[in-house]
């Protein structure tokens, strides 16, 4: 489907979603005519008792990402609650432990020639805008700006993208409903049950000035990918040319007015 509708390249999704060999991911997506981008790397690295194991982690992912001919890394800077829908806020302590960590993550995709985008998220340390500030001031990663995160965050994204232009190096392009999202927010919902009520739409369809943070970002002249993000659940698989597919076409059509 992805090729079908004339996108250039993917991001890898979940492990499990792509062969694990990177020749093999190659291979397959270039019979499709895309390549890759890079991918998502959950990492829990405010903590100095797991911060050898989460780094080698990160290796892997970056050595992986390389090997497949990705350009980016998007990481994000997990909470490690067992609920992955909890808010979690870290002590100063625990925030100089993350900016130490985040160096060596640069330095290890320094080594392997890939970006590194820090991807604030709900249900991470960095969900917030006072969070994701203190993150912009305390370390010099470059951020993946995400639309959608923002808005859930409590984060204006056209304020953001012009506030933090010049430190984007990647960007997810969501909309929302923000009625939904502020329940989610709120956690008076689930990401699933969020989901499953509509709170991510089709570029155009929500609540979010998207065309304002592209249009941010261009006049700032970044360079760096836009990735179409939709979050969607499905019960079964769609017939083809249905389910999910539509509504990315109409996302596609929005942003192309757009760029």
């Amino acid at each position: 489907e992805a090729s079908s509708l004339g996108l250039p390249a993917v991001e890898a999704g979940p492990e499990g979603l792509l062969p694990t060999d990177p020749a093999e991911v190659s291979d397959l997506l270039s019979s499709y005519g895309l390549g890759l981008v890079g991918g998502f790397v959950p990492a829990v690295l405010h903590d100095p008792a797991r911060r050898e194991e989460e780094l080698a982690f990160v290796e892997r992912r970056a050595e992986f990402f390389a090997a497949a001919g990705a350009d980016v890394m998007v990481l994000a800077a997990m909470s490690g609650a067992e609920d992955f829908g909890e808010f979690v806020e870290i002590d100063d302590g625990s925030w100089r432990e993350l900016f130490e960590s985040l160096k060596l993550v640069g330095e290890i995709c320094d080594r392997h020639d890939i970006a590194v985008s820090l991807h604030h998220h709900y249900g991470t340390v960095i969900e917030r805008d006072d969070q994701l500030k203190r993150f912009l001031e305390g370390s010099e990663m470059g951020l993946c700006l995400d639309t959608g995160h923002l808005s859930i965050g409590g984060s204006d994204p056209v304020e953001i993208a012009e506030f933090a232009g010049p430190r984007v190096n990647h960007v997810h392009l969501k909309d929302v409903d923000l009625d939904v999202a502020g329940r989610l927010a709120d956690r008076e919902l689930s990401f699933k049950e969020a989901a499953q009520k509509n709170a991510f739409r089709p570029l155009g369809d929500g609540d979010v000035d998207v065309g304002g943070v592209v249009d941010r970002l261009e006049s700032s002249d970044y360079t760096g990918w836009y990735v179409l993000e939709q979050d969607s659940v499905v019960e079964t698989k769609p017939d083809e040319g249905e389910g999910p597919v539509v509504e990315v076409r109409k996302s596609l059509d929005y942003l192309r007015e757009k760029l």
